[in-house]
């Protein structure tokens, strides 16, 4: 095989809808929208579960129970092979260092640093949360986790 053999699979490529190029074009005229109505207007159409004006299904069924989704903390994972890699030894690893190298992003309510990999360097570990795990790993390296 070479370059010039290569060409997408079947069907991965169609030409383009051009629409009102003409009667014989099938898509001329009113352009597949039919003859007026809402649907054939510019901007027109009805938002998504709309029902014509019927009760809609989300407002007809009986609402229950409680989310805590709004009320939940976030937390930003880190595992012990990526301390290993992004930090020195006797480095300081906290939010501020996580977020240096691009560990953490965003808004997060607390870090946890949990035991995948191994952790061959003495580190320094201030974070929320760590599973027994990544405790065992960065204490058996030499370093400390103190828990905030």
């Amino acid at each position: 095989m070479n370059l010039h053999d290569l060409k997408p699979n079947p069907g991965a490529k169609h030409r383009k809808k051009r629409l009102g190029c003409g009667e014989s074009s099938g898509l001329g005229k009113t352009s597949g929208k039919g003859h007026k109505g809402q649907k054939a207007r510019s901007g027109g159409g009805v938002r998504p579960g709309f029902e014509g004006g019927q009760m809609p299904l989300a407002r007809r069924l009986p609402k229950r129970g409680f989310s805590n989704l709004q009320f939940r903390d976030t937390v930003a994972v880190v595992n012990v092979s990526q301390l290993e890699y992004y930090f020195e030894v006797d480095s300081d690893v906290n939010e501020e260092t996580l977020r240096k190298v691009g560990l953490v992003k965003g808004r997060v309510d607390k870090i946890k640093v949990l035991g995948q990999g191994d952790l061959t360097k003495a580190l320094k570990v201030k974070v929320d949360l760590a599973s027994a795990s990544a405790k065992e790993k960065i204490e058996k390296a030499g370093g400390s986790l103190e828990l905030s």
